[in-house]
């Protein structure tokens, strides 16, 4: 328990060391560590899905592609293309966000979200409905769920637009031929063959 609590620790000195940076830069730690949340295994990807990789799942639907550091890769490569990679990038530190602990951290990342992608100077500006927006006040007192609205906003926005076409795009498709032309390798075939046999023995 106290290895564990000393590694946690020494991510939040090195992640406070590098928020003096740009908007960008800091921005880019918190999509960091969402990234790491789901190579450690806790992205808890549906059951009904656990045994599909790749472009299989990334097909299903954007869930599941944004469960997968690889499709969250390309996804974000084909967005900068559209020139709306801001949008994975806030839902990507939306989600990171809400698993922030203490107030004063708290605080931090909502003013680095803020910053960086919704006040009327941000860098990354997202697209979310003027209503919706929120003050730069609420910064005072945080709390976990305060971006949902507008998180929400955002993510219907890439599923109904920008995913589809993503799942038509050469970034996709060409990705796509390169994992069936792998599976019908024969190297891959005869890995097939032996776990068959491990697994029928």
């Amino acid at each position: 328990m106290r290895r564990r609590d000393s590694s946690a620790l020494a991510k939040r000195s090195k992640t406070q060391l590098l928020l003096g940076k740009n908007g960008c830069a800091r921005i880019h730690l918190l999509m960091l560590g969402y990234m790491e949340k789901i190579n450690d295994g806790e992205g808890h990807p549906s059951s009904s899905h656990q045994a599909l990789k790749g472009t299989s799942k990334w097909a299903t639907s954007l869930e599941n592609l944004l469960e997968d550091p690889e499709g969250v890769k390309r996804f974000r490569e084909f967005l900068k293309k559209e020139f709306s990679e801001e949008n994975v990038l806030f839902w990507l530190a939306c989600e990171e966000f809400k698993k922030t602990q203490g107030k004063k951290q708290m605080q931090e990342k909502a003013k680095e979200i803020y910053m960086t992608f919704l006040s009327s100077k941000a860098s990354s500006q997202v697209n979310v409905e003027g209503q919706s927006r929120l003050s730069e006040t609420i910064l005072e007192t945080p709390h976990p769920l305060m971006f949902q609205k507008l998180q929400d906003q955002i993510f219907n926005l890439m599923k109904y637009d920008s995913y589809s076409r993503f799942l038509k795009s050469d970034i996709f498709l060409n990705h796509q031929k390169s994992e069936e032309q792998e599976e019908s390798s024969p190297e891959a075939q005869t890995a097939a063959k032996r776990a068959s046999r491990i697994y029928n023995t």
